[in-house]
């Protein structure tokens, strides 16, 4: 994997979010805290990088981030529904400014006729500022869903915080 990418990723989104006095904290689930190693390889991050929650079963999920058990089994874990809670929990726990959320199916298994492997859901959150969230569709075996979740999520957020007005 491009290691090295998601770093030089997470030092420009860390230069926005200094340049901007701003805080950033993750929800991630299939990523399993890969957004906030990325973001602790790049020194001085404690100046903007406030946690990273890897909430992965349906009861973390709702324990630590307050979505909706309801929710849970009505749209399943891999859902902007359940992305946009999860970014909004993490958001409510820290205080953070800025939010991103990830959850999806790396597979081997978990794939649904609906969700096939490869799906993740993402939300960015800015308090005062409309939740964002997408849903990708992405190829090749667990490890590379997973990196390019990853890359996603923080250039997502960069592009979020460049459009802010």
């Amino acid at each position: 994997m491009k290691l090295e990418k998601l770093i030089s990723i997470s030092s420009e989104l860390g230069e926005l979010l200094k340049e901007r006095d701003l805080s950033i904290t993750c929800a991630e689930s299939c990523t399993g805290g890969w957004v906030g190693q990325a973001i602790t390889s790049v020194p001085g991050c404690s100046k903007w990088f406030s946690s990273s929650f890897v909430t992965y079963s349906y009861k973390a999920k709702s324990s630590i981030l307050g979505v909706s058990p309801k929710d849970l089994t009505e749209f399943g874990a891999v859902s902007e529904e359940i992305v946009k809670q999860m970014v909004s929990g993490a958001i409510t726990k820290t205080s953070a400014d800025v939010g991103i959320g990830i959850t999806g199916i790396a597979g081997p298994t978990g794939a649904t006729d609906s969700k096939p492997l490869g799906t993740v859901c993402f939300a960015w959150k800015i308090p005062n500022y409309t939740i964002v969230s997408s849903t990708e569709f992405f190829s090749g075996e667990r490890n590379q869903v997973r990196y390019l979740s990853v890359e996603r999520a923080l250039l997502g957020t960069i592009n979020l915080l460049k459009d802010m007005k």
